[in-house]
């Protein structure tokens, strides 16, 4: 499989030079932005959510982004619709207001960050004992960026026909990286044991069994199931590309160049249902599977009335997205040779709130010293905890110790670290400020 694979860092480009490159440029154009989903129900516990006309700035038409997202439920569907109608405002909440555009692109790895982890804690205040996975998608013009938890995934076809994986799998029996975090952290991982002591089925964490090591929810797991998603942000060429966010009902059936290959040529409301379609056909209905297909178009194109076969070489999306007639080939050739690159511009997936938290880009601290970076609660001058620091213990802090945590996520993020195992803790300490 093509792109995404290396080590992070490498290859990626600044967000303010690409957003330069896109200002200098003759002519700015938006994406148009098509989408279509599809599902089949088994237990009822997968949930989308797609908003198209959402604004960075109010009342600004030209400041619209698109949100697209994937919640798979476990153990329950209450995780995934507190998710569904939570996540998106807790991240924009974690965004300072008053940012340029660049600035706010550039925040949104980090608010994706506090959004997940506050939504899971404010689940979790709830006793809930559900579940979720999600996989979360922002598109603002040719920029995506994608958060994931659990094992819903989100693929990309760009214009040249590579592929790229925007999300991480973290499945126990996929990640030895997260088996060690989790065992580091308090955690047991093994299999379940069958008569004779033979060990079968995946790897799983124990208490509670949980095949995943990241999820929002699972109140009878332990803290080291974490809520922090793997963040990755990509800029698209001019050419557009193909996402398919799918829940793991097609992912078990289906290879990402299968799922590719099955819809190519297809409108995306199609090409989705057929997604579903073969992962149905191939495995059954053993789960909810769920697909939403977005195409990201260059504005004024045109896709074809059939599926258009494949040439060597060249991508899907160069054959459904001919110029008009009236331009010049030698113009059209010239783009399609400019078109052929997804530049990466950030990649993290550590599970240390410290490291997602920090200043990553070279731009004014966007955490106001009196505010907590995960759940926004203003705190009194001298009450919050540096990110950055290795105890509670108060001390004076300076404008360049920030992020700041409140007391309740300070918590909460050393339980995650496995300096407490038990969300005993945090029930004790939300029981003292009440």
């Amino acid at each position: 499989m093509a792109g995404g694979q290396g080590k992070k860092g490498e290859g990626m480009v600044p967000l303010a030079l690409l957003l330069k490159r896109e200002l200098s440029s003759e002519r700015v154009e938006r994406p148009d932005v098509l989408h279509g989903q599809a599902s089949q129900a088994r237990k009822g516990e997968d949930f989308t959510l797609v908003k198209v006309d959402c604004q960075r700035v109010p009342g600004d038409g030209l400041s619209t982004f698109s949100v697209f997202a994937i919640f798979d439920g476990h153990n329950g569907s209450a995780a995934a619709i507190y998710s569904k109608e939570n996540l998106l405002n807790n991240i924009l909440c974690a965004i300072p207001s008053n940012l340029s555009r660049d600035e706010w692109l550039a925040a949104l790895p980090r608010a994706m960050v506090a959004g997940f982890v506050k939504t899971d804690k404010d689940f979790i205040d709830k006793a809930h004992f559900s579940g979720t996975t999600v996989t979360f998608v922002i598109i603002d013009g040719w920029v995506v960026t994608v958060a994931s938890v659990g094992d819903s995934r989100c693929i990309l076809e760009s214009a040249e026909g590579s592929v790229y994986f925007l999300s991480a799998d973290h499945r126990l029996e996929a990640n030895n990286e997260e088996v060690e975090r989790v065992i580091a952290s308090g955690g047991q991982v093994g299999r379940l044991n069958s008569i004779g002591g033979v060990e079968i089925g995946p790897l799983r964490c124990w208490p509670g069994g949980l095949c995943l090591s990241r999820s929002i929810g699972d109140l009878d797991v332990g803290e080291f199931i974490v809520p922090i998603p793997h963040v990755k942000q990509v800029k698209l060429s001019n050419a557009g590309g193909r996402l398919i966010i799918s829940s793991d009902g097609v992912w078990d059936a289906l290879t990402a160049e299968m799922a590719i290959n099955c819809s190519r040529g297809l409108p995306a409301d199609a090409a989705a249902s057929q997604i579903v379609k073969e992962a149905v056909h191939g495995r059954g209905l053993r789960d909810d599977t769920t697909c939403i297909v977005v195409d990201v178009l260059p504005p004024e194109k045109l896709t074809p009335s059939v599926p258009a076969p494949r040439k060597q070489g060249m991508g899907i999306f160069k054959f459904m997205f001919q110029r008009k007639t009236c331009e010049s080939s030698s113009h059209s050739d010239r783009e399609l040779s400019e078109a052929d690159l997804v530049e990466e511009i950030f990649e993290d997936g550590s599970a240390k709130l410290a490291q997602r938290l920090s200043t990553n880009y070279p731009l004014h601290n966007m955490f106001k010293l009196i505010i907590c970076a995960i759940c926004q609660v203003t705190m009194r001058p001298g009450e919050g905890i540096s990110v950055n620091s290795t105890s509670s213990k108060h001390r004076r802090l300076r404008p360049w110790d920030g992020p700041l945590l409140c007391k309740s996520c300070q918590v909460k993020r050393e339980a995650m670290e496995g300096k407490k195992h038990s969300r005993d803790s945090v029930s004790r300490h939300n029981g003292e400020n009440k």
